[in-house]
């Protein structure tokens, strides 16, 4: 890695080079594409991202939770590199090629289970979410999908339909898929009651409004990335899996922000031990390249007529061998415990502010929230989030926003980033939190 681990701030945030480019984007890409730092990198690695201006920002956003094994791994790079040189594309389902099937291959060893299982590639994580959905329904015969309150799963018309916000991903933009059926969530910071006992009202409800013969699968996010970085009570998880079990609903694990040892293990089930059925991936499966998958038990997905699953670009051989690169890297390196090292360091420094506008810092290994509200109540405070985020920003640590009610600040350091470079961005952090709380 060549690429300086240091951050550089040459011209303001963003810079003129980046205002110019800019100036250019507004007058061909469509305004509803939106950016949420407008400065245009040139060149990223490990912990940085470098811009136009040669300013160098410190990244903490990962491309969400994309760039799990750093940007340019040179375990990706070079794989990617002689798969380009010898073919880009063919369509998996008109002539097949082996990386395909090394990728199912790991992921049939990686994913939670000892049970034989088999994998179908898309290309986006909405994409996997709609195909677990197909699967599920075909496999069961049943119509109703549940999802829970503050889920995301996309920005395609069935996944609108299973995500909870409205505004922006949703408003206006009906009508949506149907049989989808939305129940409580568990959310320590703000119901503080039992796993199990959140599980039991998600149960009753489903069995009064729908009747359980009637739901194909129930779909979570182990830990909620878009609606919050929402780490349900322990036993939550499990009670859900065990009714499913116990009713022939599938479980589908949508670990797409969660997977490939941002966590702090492999996969975010992993920690209570759930097994889903099904499970869908995406973002950090092939260091940056679009690649998604469905994993689930052989008997389900064999079950899928021939021609039923796929896609033109599904499986891509490019993104394949960033695929394979990438899960190498997060092997050797033990990107896992490399997670759980970030979540050491940053949760109890978060945790040691003093400001009665945190609620809750929370999260698990290198996925870490902090929520904030008006001092005093639990009222979400969206106003001052966004002020010590533009704050950062301003000062060259790039972070994001989250949450129902956009009071979420979430960090998503790349996995390999240097601890010395992610304790100045926590620097900067907590400098502009007290700024505006005090």
């Amino acid at each position: 890695m060549t690429t300086a681990q240091a951050r550089v701030l040459r011209t303001e945030i963003p810079g003129p080079n980046s205002r110019e480019l800019q100036r250019r984007r507004a007058a061909t890409v469509a305004g509803g594409v939106a950016s949420v730092l407008p400065v245009y990198i040139t060149e990223a690695a490990g912990g940085v991202l470098h811009d136009v201006d040669g300013n160098s920002l410190i990244d903490l956003g990962s491309g969400i939770a994309v760039t799990n094994v750093g940007n340019a791994a040179p375990e990706v790079v070079e794989p990617v590199r002689r798969q380009v040189a010898e073919f880009t594309h063919t369509c998996f389902m008109v002539t097949p090629y082996e990386n395909y099937l090394q990728v199912c291959e790991e992921l049939a060893a990686l994913t939670p289970g000892d049970h034989e299982k088999r994998s179908a590639l898309f290309n986006s994580g909405a994409e996997a979410v709609e195909n677990a959905v197909k699967i599920a329904r075909r496999a069961t015969g049943r119509p109703a999908i549940v999802a829970f309150d503050h889920a995301y799963h996309g920005r395609t018309n069935l996944t609108m339909a299973l995500t909870a916000k409205s505004v922006p991903y949703k408003h206006g933009f009906g009508p949506f898929a149907p049989e989808v059926y939305r129940v409580p969530m568990s959310y320590p910071a703000r119901d503080g009651r039992p796993g199990e006992q959140v599980a039991r009202e998600a149960i009753e409800r489903i069995d009064k409004q729908l009747g359980a013969d009637q739901v194909a699968a129930v779909l979570i996010e182990p830990i909620q990335g878009e609606g919050g970085f929402i780490e349900p009570a322990p036993g939550f998880l499990p009670a859900i899996a065990k009714w499913c079990a116990d009713n022939g609903v599938l479980f589908i694990a949508d670990e797409i922000q969660t997977g490939f040892c941002r966590t702090g293990t492999w996969f975010a089930c992993d920690h209570e031990n759930v097994v889903p059925d099904l499970i869908t991936t995406a973002k950090g499966i092939a260091g940056g390249l679009p690649l998604a998958a469905v994993t689930g038990r052989a008997e389900l997905m064999d079950a899928m007529p021939p021609s039923s699953l796929g896609g033109t670009y599904g499986g891509n051989p490019i993104a394949c061998a960033g695929a394979l690169g990438a899960i190498r890297a997060m092997r050797e390196r033990d990107l896992a415990a490399a997670a759980r090292a970030i979540g050491d360091l940053v949760l109890p420094r978060l945790r040691a502010l003093t400001t009665e506008a945190i609620l809750d810092v929370r999260g698990r290994g290198a996925m870490i929230g902090i929520e904030f509200v008006k001092p005093g109540t639990t009222e979400p405070d969206p106003e001052l989030t966004a002020k010590i985020a533009k704050t950062c920003h301003a000062r060259g640590v790039v972070l994001l926003t989250c949450g129902t009610y956009g009071n979420v600040i979430r960090l998503l350091p790349p996995l390999v980033i240097d601890h010395a470079l992610l304790t100045e961005g926590l620097e900067v952090l907590e400098e502009a939190i007290r700024e505006h709380t005090s």
